[in-house]
């Protein structure tokens, strides 16, 4: 049985819904803090150069491998001709359902703190401990979310996917913006961008360099699929090359001006650089009362808004690489496919739902090797997918373009829209960093995440 997969109508579509895929909350609190604790500017540099020394080549394979097949990526290694190679795609595949899983309970977070916002509740902050642990009003939001999140896929590619990204991503774009020039306007603002822009080389110590290099991979979506999925919906025409330098520069561009934006908020306000999600959602409300009641409620609700569009795009990419096997592999209609794999989803977060305070079982699920306090499945499930999943993912992908596919393979799938790739200075690069720089580099990333999660062995300390 043959099903009707659709197709991006536009280059422009493809490029804002793949970026939409990388872009996520990270980009917006998870990358500022990280610069924070990685000392600042020098952190940045090193995390721009990752994005598009390792991180891009892997891209560029991932797009390639989709538009080669045309197909979700457990089919993809199939349609190769590589059987047992699919078990990669069953990876990929798995790691995104296990990651949706819990973001859209942090996506929850962020849509009921937009809703409080608005009414005005600025105490929602020194509150947040009860709020997360209120499964009820919490699991009502994800539900909500996740609804929202089927529905943009359940109308397909181009109708679906393509026109949300086309209004999510130029959005989140002018909110960041807008926030970011009423940052500026802050006192001690200028300090905060000093902090921000000004290198400090000295800062740069083998943990900054490893966290530099997780972050950029783990911002860009590689090694779940998502980009394999997203490939295989790409017209022939398509320069990939291109496409892909597209996706990336949007992705460090989003995560790059919300340093712009929240530096300045935390250096106005006195607080630490390195706060972390904690500041987002137990700081930040106060942050904004200070601002008045009626420009608290405009800043305060627009950048909670501004966190629940980018957690948005990211669902949306997420939730398609289940949906496109069930469709490619099994003839499951798509509407079907969406909303019982949304169900599915939103049934597995339950226990990271519950992990937040409201079951002590959950909260205290399991003390790993080498911790002295255990961590709650929540967390547990984002080591599982998110740090280990993921890299051994990108890791293996690189490995079978380089090494099973060959890479004559991939370079003529990549000069079908771009005949002036061969035999250039880029697909050189991309040659040798496939085959030599990311197996490399995503292997040692996986080793070091997997002794210092699990047992407690850090080597970056």
């Amino acid at each position: 049985m043959t099903v009707s997969r659709g197709e991006f109508n536009s280059r422009v579509g493809f490029i804002l819904a793949a970026a939409g895929s990388a872009v996520g909350l990270g980009n917006i609190w998870k990358f500022p803090f990280e610069v924070g604790k990685g000392g600042g500017a020098a952190f940045v540099l090193m995390y721009l150069a990752f994005c598009f020394l390792l991180c891009y080549p892997v891209m560029v394979s991932e797009i390639a491998i989709g538009r080669k097949t045309r197909r979700n990526p457990v089919g993809a290694f199939k349609a190769l001709g590589f059987r047992r190679w699919a078990i990669v795609g069953y990876m990929g595949l798995m790691a995104g359902v296990l990651i949706l899983s819990f973001y859209n309970v942090v996506a929850g977070w962020a849509f009921g703190y937009f809703l409080e916002m608005v009414q005005g509740n600025f105490e929602i902050g020194s509150q947040f401990d009860g709020f997360a642990a209120d499964w009820m009003k919490v699991g009502l939001y994800g539900f909500f979310f996740m609804a929202i999140t089927a529905y943009i896929v359940s109308n397909g590619i181009s109708n679906g996917i393509e026109r949300a990204a086309k209004f999510l991503m130029p959005t989140l774009f002018l909110l960041i913006i807008a926030l970011m020039i009423y940052a500026m306007t802050l006192p001690n603002a200028i300090e905060g961008l000093k902090f921000y822009l000004i290198p400090d080389f000295s800062a740069l110590t083998p943990t900054v360099l490893y966290a530099a290099l997780g972050q950029a991979f783990f911002s860009l979506s590689l090694g779940m699929g998502a980009l394999i999925t997203y490939g295989s919906y790409v017209s022939r025409d398509q320069n990939i090359v291109t496409a892909a330098a597209f996706i990336t520069l949007t992705d460090v561009g989003i995560a790059f001006l919300a340093g712009f934006m929240l530096f300045p908020f935390v250096f106005s306000q006195g607080l630490p650089p390195d706060g972390g999600a904690g500041l987002i959602f137990v700081t930040l409300p106060g942050v904004f009362e200070t601002l008045g009641a009626t420009l608290g409620i405009v800043i305060g609700s627009a950048f909670f808004l501004l966190l629940s569009f980018a957690a948005l795009t990211s669902t949306v990419s997420l939730l398609e690489v289940p949906v496109s096997y069930l469709v490619d592999e099994h003839g499951i209609k798509r509407s079907r496919a969406v909303w019982l794999i949304a169900l599915l989803i939103f049934l597995i977060g339950v226990p990271s739902l519950l992990s937040n305070g409201a079951s002590s079982i959950f909260t205290n699920f399991v003390t790993l090797m080498g911790s002295d306090s255990p961590v709650d499945f929540m967390t547990l499930v984002g080591y599982i997918a998110n740090d280990t999943m993921l890299p051994v993912g990108g890791f293996l992908i690189s490995v079978f373009v380089a090494y099973v596919w060959k890479k004559h393979n991939l370079n003529e799938e990549l000069a079908t829209g771009d005949e002036d790739l061969r035999g250039s200075w880029l697909q050189t690069y991309i040659d040798i960093a496939i085959s030599y720089i990311c197996p490399v580099i995503l292997g040692v990333i996986t080793v070091v995440t997997v002794l210092d999660r699990f047992f407690g062995i850090h080597l970056f300390s």
